[in-house]
């Protein structure tokens, strides 16, 4: 009988991350309006779609470009988010990692 083995832990590391930057409604709200807008938007026109403060969108927006789910731009003084498609593409569904589904290769998900 074959031996079965848990992902290697950089793996379940990384998807970790990604699970933790996800763990809250404000951020997949964040992710899904980048996703569904598919544009570069500015802070203030994020804080009008989610309804919640500045500061807090803007905490939030550390977090998801942490994992790099949220590219940034800068533009002057302003700053430009937007949803790095390379890396959510890649984002593994909980269902498919905990079923023993194969997980796909850990992504390097960087800009560009």
């Amino acid at each position: 009988m074959d031996k079965i083995e848990p992902l290697d832990r950089p793996t379940a590391e990384e998807y970790a991350s990604w699970f933790k930057a996800l763990a809250d409604a404000t951020r997949i709200q964040i992710v899904s309006l980048l996703a569904r807008t598919a544009r570069p938007m500015s802070v203030g026109e994020i804080v009008d779609a989610v309804h919640v403060g500045q500061s807090t969108v803007s905490a939030h927006l550390k977090v998801l470009s942490e994992v790099r789910f949220v590219l940034v731009e800068r533009r002057g003084t302003s700053a430009y988010y937007e949803v790095n498609k390379a890396c959510v593409s890649c984002f593994p569904t909980a269902a498919d990692v905990v079923m023993g589904q194969p997980a796909p290769e850990p992504p390097t998900c960087r800009p560009g």
